[in-house]
């Protein structure tokens, strides 16, 4: 583990500068323009620029502007391709595995209107899904734009934030208790975070199973819900 830390840490520092915030904003984007979020999350390359950061290997404002200018760039983009598009958005064969929590991704818009668009933000799934469905609803953009910056720079700022910390922590333990200990420290924060990534996927999974079966079964009339600004 030490090695790999080491080659991971090697690899950025080695980097030019304007390659890691290329990588980060890069992807960021995409998660929300083209859902490259079910591969890649967004959240994972901002913690690394926080990280890199933390490093000294590049400033942790100009990896905030980059962030949060990328979120919501991206998400723009994304409103446009539901807008565009339409219904034909959630036929795409990338979405086949995923109907029924993107039922509930449009009954959560629906519900909430603008403020599903913030809220998306904090969860993968929705923050790829969420800007084209709110395009697909035709929301005005306007509407739209407002809670998608909110939500950008928030998300952006905590995130990137979060990596910068958790890198100055690595440095001080490493500093104070030396190489092995700040290992031991790394491991177990990966381990960690591991497990709660596993069971956050586990409980999301059962609760799309158990909407789905929901469905086959008898189902009250529908409330109404609120309309989409």
């Amino acid at each position: 583990m030490s090695g790999l830390i080491d080659t991971v840490t090697r690899e950025v520092l080695s980097a030019p500068t304007w390659l890691v915030l290329l990588v980060v904003g890069g992807i960021v984007f995409l998660e929300d323009a083209v859902f490259v979020g079910f591969v890649v999350p967004g959240e994972t390359v901002a913690l690394l620029g926080g990280v890199a950061a933390s490093l000294g290997h590049v400033p942790l404002p100009v990896v905030l502007v980059v962030v949060v200018v990328a979120a919501i760039v991206g998400d723009s983009v994304g409103f446009e391709v539901g807008r565009h598009l339409g219904g034909r958005v959630v036929q795409l064969r990338a979405f086949d595995r995923h109907r029924s929590r993107i039922d509930q991704a449009q009954d959560f818009l629906g519900r909430r209107g603008g403020s599903a668009v913030f809220l998306g933000r904090w969860t993968a799934f929705l923050r790829a899904v969420m800007p084209a469905l709110a395009g697909m609803s035709k929301m005005h953009y306007p509407t739209f734009l407002a809670w998608n910056a909110a939500g950008g720079i928030a998300w952006g700022s905590v995130v990137v934030t979060a990596g910068y910390l958790a890198g100055r922590s690595y440095a001080r333990v490493e500093t104070w208790l030396g190489r092995g200990a700040a290992v031991a420290v790394a491991v177990i924060a990966v381990v960690a975070l591991v497990v709660w990534q596993v069971r956050r996927h586990r409980s999301e999974a059962e609760g799309a199973e158990g909407a789905e079966g929901e469905r086959g079964g008898p189902r009250e009339p529908a409330s109404e819900t609120s309309p989409i600004a």
